[in-house]
């Protein structure tokens, strides 16, 4: 017997007064009830019981073990619980992290509902826009919409995006619809990136540079400059598309489109991720594969 099992036997003896009674509560012999207590005895160099033919009492010593014995082993009761309670129903902090903005539009509600769920489970975001390293940042689950390299994570694929070049209608009345990529250079350009005297746009296996008329660093601040007509601007199509639809802005140079960029829910890998883990995972999953982005 490990010493645990020493302690539950002799907690037993020392309650029931006698081996043979412990050794039945317990379902075993009264010799290896006798043999875990002079085990334990062994071990601390103590003696805990004071045995006759006739009874069998607890030294001093033994009084005060006893008790010890059972705080802990009420605690490692406890604990066994509380893992088991982990397994079967998600609980303890989780944290998650996206961009700022596919965070705020998708992550954040579907967080928010997923907490109503699960009222067990406490959550903090970090929406940034950069690549966050999981175990040194000690992040539970992350949105990356980016060819992932390989890697130790765990990823489901959940859709894709485009970076999507558009103007307003006024705009492109106004200045005209530039047919290749080349053409932007003669168009105000609204650069969403941190700051840089040039920018660069990709198309393909080609880049385009030139010089902004507007750099900012949220990528609504750009979208609303092109609403206003005050030049051309690139973005997610997850940011873009409402405004197409609605007709404030006007999507062009498609055919000179770079390919989609990967969205994945990533994760740790590992046999066994905590319930909360498996269990975000499994609803954002679940509600961004719904959302059909591309």
């Amino acid at each position: 017997m490990d010493r645990l099992e020493n302690m539950r036997v002799f907690v037993a003896v020392a309650e029931l007064a006698g081996f043979a009674p412990a050794a039945r509560r317990l379902g075993i012999s009264a010799p290896a009830a006798t043999r875990a207590v002079a085990a334990l005895e062994e071990h601390i160099g103590v003696q805990l019981l004071n045995r006759t033919t006739r009874v069998v009492r607890v030294t001093e010593a033994g009084a005060r073990y006893a008790i010890d014995c059972q705080r802990i082993l009420a605690e490692v009761d406890e604990a066994e619980r509380g893992a088991v309670d982990d397994v079967r129903e998600p609980r303890g902090l989780l944290h998650v992290t996206a961009s700022f903005t596919f965070g705020r539009r998708y992550v954040g509600p579907t967080l928010i509902d997923f907490l109503g769920l699960h009222p067990r489970v406490t959550a903090r975001t970090l929406f940034v826009d950069r690549i966050v390293d999981l175990v040194e940042e000690g992040i539970d689950v992350a949105v990356r919409i980016a060819r992932l390299p390989d890697s130790t994570l765990a990823a489901t694929r959940v859709g894709s995006v485009r970076r999507v070049v558009c103007a307003s209608p006024a705009y492109l009345a106004r200045r005209g619809i530039p047919k290749t990529p080349d053409e932007l250079a003669g168009h105000d350009i609204i650069d969403f990136a941190a700051y840089a005297e040039r920018a660069t746009w990709p198309f393909g296996a080609r880049s385009v540079a030139f010089v902004p008329k507007l750099t900012v660093n949220a990528s609504d601040v750009a979208i609303e400059a092109a609403i206003a007509g005050h030049g051309i601007t690139r973005g997610m199509s997850y940011v873009v598309d409402p405004h197409l639809k609605a007709g404030r802005l006007r999507r062009i140079l498609t055919e000179h489109e770079p390919e989609p960029i990967p969205v994945s829910v990533v994760h740790a890998s590992g046999p066994h991720p905590p319930t909360k883990v498996r269990a975000f995972v499994d609803h954002l999953v679940r509600r961004l594969r719904a959302e059909r982005l591309r």
